[in-house]
């Protein structure tokens, strides 16, 4: 009986559906971090009367056929790069990007990641870095008799240097923007890396060429919404627990031919 490979399929579905719903919640803190969204498809269909097909020697056909799905199957799963809200912090080189846009981070092996987490600080050379020591690009380095620094908007970063009048130019932030952001690959983190689906990356100064715009003492948060997934998660409990019962139903009338047998 074909339900109970369909149920099975069913079950299987929602229980990668309820993994990404999980991720979601257990990330609700984590800065920069987008939620991301199962996608599923139906299987192959078996033709038991193909529709279209001939009916009868005089030329009529079958307007309707009949078919029998084979269940569900997962396909992807799709980062909704909705903006999350800008939290104020403490911190003078948290940067929060305000619209479209990723921060661009050299990695270890000299390629080039994205991220939204703007959560930086300042290395033993007085270049800004994430958490985990990569150096954020274009590099900018404070120095170390620097007062305070500043970062504007268009990510112009100015320092008031000890015996200097005015401001210092440190350097120039820039972000990268992609034609489809939902094709990054996620590699932990709060890294991105660019793929053939993300396209190559444009790359512009905040508030030009279509780039959001950077807040200094912010980061961005977490753009999972709590009641959206707590719904989410219910209804992929529910439906797990139907495809279960297509299952021990399945099974219930297997159980009733072979009595009858």
């Amino acid at each position: 009986m074909r339900a109970l490979s369909i149920g099975a399929s069913g079950m299987q579905a929602q229980q990668l559906n309820v993994e990404v719903i999980s991720n979601n919640i257990a990330n609700l803190s984590t800065t920069g971090f987008k939620r991301v969204r199962a996608e599923f498809q139906d299987m192959l269909y078996e033709n038991l009367r193909r529709v279209g097909s001939p009916s009868s020697d005089s030329s009529t056909v079958l307007p309707s056929g009949l078919q029998v799905g084979l269940g569900v199957k997962p396909v992807a799963t799709y980062r909704i790069n909705e903006q999350g809200t800008l939290s104020e912090t403490d911190n003078e080189y948290d940067i929060g990007i305000s619209g479209k846009g990723f921060f661009q981070v050299e990695m270890p092996d000299g390629t080039t990641a994205y991220s939204r987490a703007g959560s930086f600080q300042l290395d033993s050379n007085g270049k800004i870095v994430t958490p985990d020591g990569y150096t954020v690009l274009p590099s900018v380095t404070v120095p170390t008799n620097a007062k305070s620094v500043t970062i504007s908007t268009a990510g112009v970063v100015t320092a008031e240097i000890s015996g200097q009048t005015s401001a210092s130019n440190l350097g120039q932030l820039q972000l990268a923007r992609f034609v489809n952001p939902a094709g990054l690959d996620a590699i932990g983190n709060n890294l991105l890396i660019e793929t053939d689906a993300s396209g190559t990356a444009t790359v512009a100064n905040p508030g030009t060429d279509g780039m959001g715009t950077v807040v200094q003492n912010y980061v961005e948060s977490s753009n999972v919404n709590v009641v959206t997934e707590i719904t989410n998660l219910i209804s992929a409990q529910r439906a797990y627990e139907m495809n279960s019962r297509v299952i021990k139903t399945t099974d219930d009338m297997l159980s009733s031919i072979n009595q009858m047998v």
